[in-house]
């Protein structure tokens, strides 16, 4: 099955106030050439680089969104498709392209589920990293050609990550907090919120993920971690 890659087309991006690009990745090597690629595809454009997912939230609230954002699947503080579905939710109208060494067919699909706008390999050569660039910024899409998955073996955390990417902020925050096995009087004091509300967005979530109950939005969320596939790829 091919996979669909027009679901997230874009208006083409013109507005000079998002003159900027924002690189996250620990690697400072990749990083460093990463940023040169940029800049050379981009010469009037600003470029911005995070090491962590949380860096690169900070940069995204204190500007108006980028242009393009590159980003990594591991990182220090996330990795998989949960990073990719925190930043698109950071920055709804920036392009996202996802960078990484893993080519796995089921993984791209799940970086497609998550949201991104893009993938390239990190071993590809400079000019189709800025063929990726150039199609992502004005407003298109970037994937591997051919890329096929086997419909009987096709990794349940991809399901999950379409749904996952469904969650409001807010909503993803109290499933994190579910995960770690914290109460809803525990998750209320946490968020500074009322325990009515979080029993609200509780039931918000298990309607968005099609689950009945606390454990099975847990699953589903462990599902969409990235080391499961990691780990079914390396077998």
């Amino acid at each position: 099955m091919t996979i669909d890659v027009l679901h997230m087309t874009r208006p083409n991006n013109t507005d000079q106030h998002r003159n900027w690009v924002l690189i996250v990745d620990d690697h400072p090597l990749f990083c460093d050439a990463l940023e040169l690629t940029l800049r050379r595809a981009m010469p009037d454009t600003n470029v911005k680089t995070a090491a962590t997912l949380a860096r690169a939230q900070e940069l995204l609230a204190e500007d108006s969104p980028p242009l393009l954002i590159a980003l990594d699947l591991n990182l220090p503080d996330v990795s998989g498709f949960e990073g990719v579905i925190q930043i698109r939710k950071a920055a709804a109208k920036a392009g996202v392209i996802v960078v990484s060494s893993l080519t796995d067919a089921r993984v791209i699909s799940g970086v497609v589920a998550a949201g991104a706008n893009g993938f390239v390999p990190k071993h590809s050569n400079r000019s189709v990293i800025e063929e990726a660039i150039q199609r992502v910024t004005a407003g298109d899409n970037y994937f591997p050609d051919s890329v096929e998955t086997d419909n009987d073996q096709h990794d349940a955390g991809i399901a999950a990550a379409e749904r996952l990417s469904t969650l409001t902020a807010q909503q993803a925050r109290i499933l994190d907090l579910i995960c770690e096995g914290k109460l809803n009087k525990q998750i209320a004091f946490d968020l500074s919120i009322k325990e009515t509300t979080v029993k609200a967005h509780i039931t918000a979530i298990m309607r968005k993920l099609g689950v009945h109950s606390r454990t099975q939005a847990v699953l589903m969320a462990q599902d969409a971690r990235f080391l499961n596939i990691l780990s079914d790829t390396d077998n």
